[in-house]
């Protein structure tokens, strides 16, 4: 049994105060979350039983700013996991400078069991139990695993209706006919786009001639591989929770990808050029570039060995553990960390709350040239300090990420 989510953002926190030389107090005062509430969600079915579901909200860091982050509907969550995402947050939001803090959320269900009347009942009910520690000041969630707009459109609802008037500005990633911002969906997608075109230029790589493997195939995931797709990429391989396919001459993905938005999983699609792979034998497929962007935890100190890779960039949060980071180092393979990789979802919730707030949106153009901005800084701050200290671009990004933080909360103070 491997390091739990948190055990792994906690052991993360050391390896940077170790780098920095941090205060004893401040990493001792990172390492615990400021807030978190376990609720219970009575929900009556369509049969007329009664079913309780368990949820999250939890506040790692507001020093900066209120709390930003998802919220997901997965038959996995737990504290422990919501916990590591809110950290995760914490330094996401602090490496992009932008003026928010680190949460998360989280509801342990199956939502693909529930029928949308059941849906939106859960949503409605787990936002009024967590309605104190939101709001545009407190706390703005947004989608995650398993969540989308509509289920964005119901918390914005029933916190409005809760309050007594329209209050857009309390979820990210809602439809954009209530307050929602144009390229929200894609942003994490563009996101790593904007990464990936950034490291293959220090690399000397030419990104159209590079393979690509990639886990997970959600909103994410499918929204890299379409970019890629549209770029003229060769992508030898993709998954999702049944399972991957792959191709040694590339996967026709337009066509992937309307399988899978039909409700469809990916090891259930009929080409007999395609052969179906394992999760884990993706992870150690030989390409370019590797792109998990799936679930935490998917390379360990048990597969790392053998990831055969030039560059590893990270869809989706904490899906590799430091055991596994140290020997990717060793072996000279780069990897552009979540907190950095990731960061176009939370930055372009950023301009959506800032739209609400002021009333006034943005074009498409203008948010993406926004977006490529703050990610291409971000990017070239977090380079320059792992060329100059020698030290993993994960690293150089939290000790970016942390001495901000560490800086708000000397300047804070301790209360009282």
């Amino acid at each position: 049994m491997g390091l739990s989510a948190f055990e792994v953002a906690k052991k993360q926190i050391d390896i940077v105060s170790k780098e920095m030389g941090l205060h004893p107090n401040l990493n001792k005062y990172l390492k615990r979350v400021e807030r978190a509430l376990i609720v219970t969600i009575p929900i009556k079915m369509d049969d007329g039983s009664l079913e309780m579901f368990e949820g999250y909200r939890v506040h790692h860091s507001t020093v900066r700013g209120p709390g930003k982050g998802g919220i997901r509907f997965s038959p996995e969550v737990n504290l422990d996991e919501v916990k590591a995402l809110a950290t995760w947050m914490t330094w996401k939001c602090s490496l992009l400078n932008l003026p928010l803090g680190g949460a998360k959320g989280g509801v342990c269900v199956d939502p693909r069991k529930l029928s949308k009347g059941e849906l939106e009942r859960l949503t409605r009910r787990y936002t009024s139990e967590i309605i104190n520690i939101i709001g545009p000041d407190i706390d703005i969630p947004a989608p995650d695993v398993n969540t989308n707009a509509q289920i964005m459109a119901w918390i914005m609802d029933t916190y409005s209706m809760n309050k007594g008037r329209s209050i857009p500005g309390v979820v990210t990633g809602k439809p954009v006919e209530i307050g929602g911002s144009v390229g929200r969906e894609p942003a994490t997608g563009m996101g790593l786009f904007f990464n990936l075109e950034a490291i293959c230029k220090k690399k000397n790589l030419d990104l159209k001639s590079q393979s690509i493997v990639i886990q997970g195939f959600g909103n994410v995931g499918g929204t890299i591989a379409e970019i890629l797709f549209k770029e003229g990429c060769k992508i030898l391989a993709v998954s999702d929770i049944s399972g991957g396919l792959f191709y040694n001459m590339g996967l026709e993905i337009d066509k992937l990808l309307q399988w899978t938005k039909d409700g469809n999983y990916l090891k259930d699609y009929k080409d007999e050029r395609y052969n179906i792979i394992t999760n884990d034998e993706l992870l150690t497929t030989e390409c370019d570039i590797l792109i998990p962007a799936a679930l935490e935890n998917q390379i360990t100190q048990k597969n790392a060995k053998n990831v055969k890779c030039k560059v590893i960039i990270e869809g989706a949060n904490g899906p590799i553990t430091p055991e596994a980071d140290k020997i990717l180092f060793e072996k000279g393979i780069p990897v552009v960390p979540d907190i950095l990789a990731n960061a176009g979802g939370v930055c372009v919730s950023y301009f959506e709350y800032v739209q609400d707030i002021h009333a006034y949106f943005w074009e498409l153009d203008r948010i993406n040239q926004e977006l490529k901005k703050i990610i291409l800084t971000a990017f070239e701050e977090v380079f320059k300090i792992s060329q100059e200290r020698n030290i993993s671009l994960r690293t150089a990004a939290y000790v970016i990420a942390v001495s901000r933080i560490a800086k708000a909360i000397e300047l804070r103070g301790i209360f009282p």
